[in-house]
């Protein structure tokens, strides 16, 4: 069983995952809504949280309180990954003379239950201190400069990472020797950028290990691989000067810690919505471009590996064991979920989960949490547990005047799962399947009875296999080389097509006109002014046509429409002079 805690204004329980979905009666539910914050532990032994009295820590498995700790105003909590310590943040408050506050970051020893040590932390943005996975570095960014302790002793700094204004890091994970990816935002015309050292050897550029410098950037969210062999940098400007986009601007760059460094070249403009590693860390996804959004897998020289197309999405999310990826179009949009097994690129299922504003993958590597939770959504609160495969096998909705704040996976280390091999017949439930009774389209009174045209607003980009074939060329087509190459498709679809016509002979004379419009190319007569000139003229006629349907029909005309009617003769012929040649 795998717990999943739920927060909300029902209290705090957790309830055991497949195949039961009970209560948990291990552990005691926590009644009232002054639970502000929850935590587990790397492993998922210890589980903590803020009741609004105090902050207690269980051991989860054995049930039993091993700490309680006097912090009332905790809004915050996190366990160091081998569970040592447990850090907790309240909101940081000056005093009513105007005095400097009192430290509000604590960090507690698990084992003694005594306060190690306590720092001024007034932002709540990277409150918590970041630990090597084992525990043998931890770092802060204090006044624009990272500050290492070593072995958990904070009472001695044992380095400093000094450079002009660090406003961001992040530590690498996995074994030692740990790296540090720095984020140092431009000013004064000079560019931002990342760099990438290995602890401790901080003396100067020259010791970096890569270096990537970037204009356009307010912002970056810094993503190490598993491995600790690279990092992609999403780098975003608040505003998107060129006003294309309200999201700002966003350029993906990649960076190994062999020194090598890229941009990632996107092939559709618009923001970045989103952009996961693979948990092999030699491929990773980036879901992008304005609406529909394309989504796409990369390798390590960011050459493209597979194509998902375009479709509603702007997430992405690897399973556990890396082996299935779910695209997801959450927030403003509607729920579709894509669910793709990696190794042979095959789509298994296509569930929807409508107003989702949370989604996790369970340790196990096989089901699925959605969960629509309050603020961002304050009606139809509750959590659904999936299987890959688009079955729904628990769903629980919050009464009304109730609300959900929080669902989070009971975690386990790896390998504690084993991967499983990918279905795609759906598992059975008992729960009927969620799928929404599609909208029906608005259609204004005067079409109603009107048999329906499709008109789609933009063309559906189907999903493509981008590895080169083997003995072709290894190298990706250019954008002309591609262009020309679908040119060609297209002529020989046509001579194709007309084939087929000659062939069926006088059946197809029944094809409406502008179904063979569509067929026919366009004649040309060679000079570009003249073509122009006869776009013009017959889209002209087109619209005199249209207003002699009108009148036809009982319309009473404007003056100025009648006028183009009487001009009809005269524009047919200059067509004509032109077509001719004249």
């Amino acid at each position: 069983l795998f717990p999943l805690a739920v927060r909300g204004s029902e209290g705090l329980y957790m309830v055991n995952g497949p195949p039961s979905f009970t209560e948990s009666t291990a552990f005691q539910r926590v009644s009232g809504k002054n639970c502000k914050a929850l935590a587990f532990s790397k492993d998922g032994s210890l589980f903590a949280w803020c009741n609004g009295e105090k902050v207690n820590v269980v051991n989860v498995t054995r049930a039993e309180l091993l700490h309680s700790f006097d912090l009332p105003k905790t809004v915050c909590l996190e366990f160091s990954p081998k569970n040592n310590v447990l850090a907790t943040w309240q909101a940081y408050a000056t005093a009513k003379d105007g005095t400097a506050g009192v430290p509000n970051l604590q960090l507690h020893d698990l084992r003694t239950g005594k306060c190690l040590k306590s720092f001024m932390q007034k932002k709540m943005q990277n409150w918590c201190p970041c630990w090597a996975d084992d525990e043998s570095i931890c770092a802060r960014n204090v006044n624009n400069e990272v500050h290492f302790f070593e072995n958990n002793n904070f009472n001695t700094i044992a380095n400093k990472l000094h450079l002009q204004k660090v406003s961001d890091f992040v530590l690498s994970p996995g074994a030692q020797p740990t790296k540090v990816a720095v984020y140092v935002p431009g000013s004064k015309g000079a560019p931002s950028f990342v760099r990438l050292y290995q602890y401790p050897n901080f003396g100067g550029p020259q010791s970096a290990l890569a270096n990537k410098s970037f204009f356009k950037a307010d912002k970056v969210t810094m993503l190490w691989n598993k491995k600790a062999t690279a990092v992609l940098v999403i780098a975003s400007t608040e505003v998107d000067k060129t006003g294309a986009s309200y999201y700002g601007e966003q350029t993906l760059h990649y960076l190994a810690a062999n020194g090598e460094s890229a941009v990632v070249q996107l092939p559709k403009n618009g923001p970045i919505y989103d952009v996961s590693w693979s948990p092999n860390s030699v491929e990773f996804c980036a879901v992008y471009g304005f609406m529909p959004a394309k989504a796409t897998v990369f390798n390590l020289k960011c050459d493209p590996v597979f194509d998902f197309g375009t479709g509603p999405r702007n997430a992405a999310y690897y399973s556990p064991h890396g082996h299935i990826l779910v695209l997801a179009g959450f927030g403003n949009l509607r729920g579709q979920m894509e669910v793709w097994d990696v190794k042979n690129y095959k789509l298994i299922s296509k569930p929807v989960a409508s107003d989702s504003t949370y989604f996790a993958w369970c340790p196990d590597g096989e089901h699925i949490v959605t969960a629509t939770c309050a603020p961002r959504l304050r009606v139809s609160n509750g959590y659904k547990i999936w299987h890959y495969t688009g079955s729904v096998l628990h769903s629980y909705e919050v009464p009304s005047d109730e609300e959900m704040w929080q669902v989070f996976w009971q975690p386990f280390l790896d390998g504690v799962f084993p991967e499983r091999a990918v279905k795609y017949q759906a598992v059975p439930s008992e729960l009927p399947s969620a799928e929404p009774r599609p909208a029906q389209a608005y259609r204004p009174p005067a079409l109603r009875n009107k048999p329906v045209t499709s008109s789609k607003l933009h063309e559906d980009e189907p999903p493509q296999n981008m590895k080169p074939h083997p003995g072709g060329s290894d190298k990706p087509l250019s954008k002309t080389a591609l262009k020309n190459q679908r040119k060609h498709e297209a002529k020989k679809a046509a001579k194709q097509e007309a084939k087929a016509d000659a062939n069926q002979g006088p059946a197809q004379d029944k094809a409406p006109q502008n179904a063979l419009q569509n067929v026919v190319p366009a004649m040309t007569t060679g000079d570009p002014e003249v073509d122009k000139k006869i776009k013009n003229l017959k889209k002209k006629l087109k619209a005199i046509e249209q207003l002699k349907e009108q009148a036809a029909a009982g319309k009473q005309l404007e003056k100025n429409q009648v006028e183009k009617i009487q001009k009809e003769a005269a524009l047919l012929k200059e067509l004509e002079d032109l077509e001719l040649g004249v």
